[in-house]
């Protein structure tokens, strides 16, 4: 048997893309966004009003591996709609700027404004090392 039919990552994250209308591969979670990145795209996805599963690449570096074996492309994050690859940060922030991801997510497009700057992080606390 190939590594394609007994993967269970590859399957485990092809059945979230296929059971969630909207899923985000992000670094971190919604409420903490572990890169800006991350952090940029579900601003966007909360701006429109988009529910979305997310799932948190981090704790396990082979849903990236896999995940990026499934949509081709190499950095993350990843959104998917309706089981179709959308892209990245970018071509996100993009689409929302053109109106194309309110259509792609079956939403009013609305006026076009400048994508949502994420919320800033609250800042880490203080950490002192102590080499005495």
């Amino acid at each position: 048997m190939s590594d394609e039919t007994m993967n269970p990552m590859r399957e485990q994250i092809q059945a979230a893309i296929e059971e969630n209308p909207v899923i985000l591969f992000m670094k971190g979670t919604p409420d903490q966004p572990m890169c800006g990145f991350s952090a940029r795209t579900v601003a966007i996805l909360q701006s429109v009003g988009q529910p979305f599963a997310a799932v948190n690449i981090l704790p396990h570096p082979a849903i990236r591996q896999e995940l990026s074996a499934i949509s081709n492309w190499p950095t993350i994050p990843q959104l998917f709609v309706d089981g179709e690859f959308v892209g990245g940060c970018d071509i996100v922030t993009e689409m929302y700027q053109s109106g194309e991801l309110q259509q792609a997510l079956g939403l009013d497009a609305g006026p076009t404004e400048p994508a949502p700057e994420p919320q800033p992080a609250e800042p880490a606390p203080l950490s002192i090392e102590n080499r005495l």
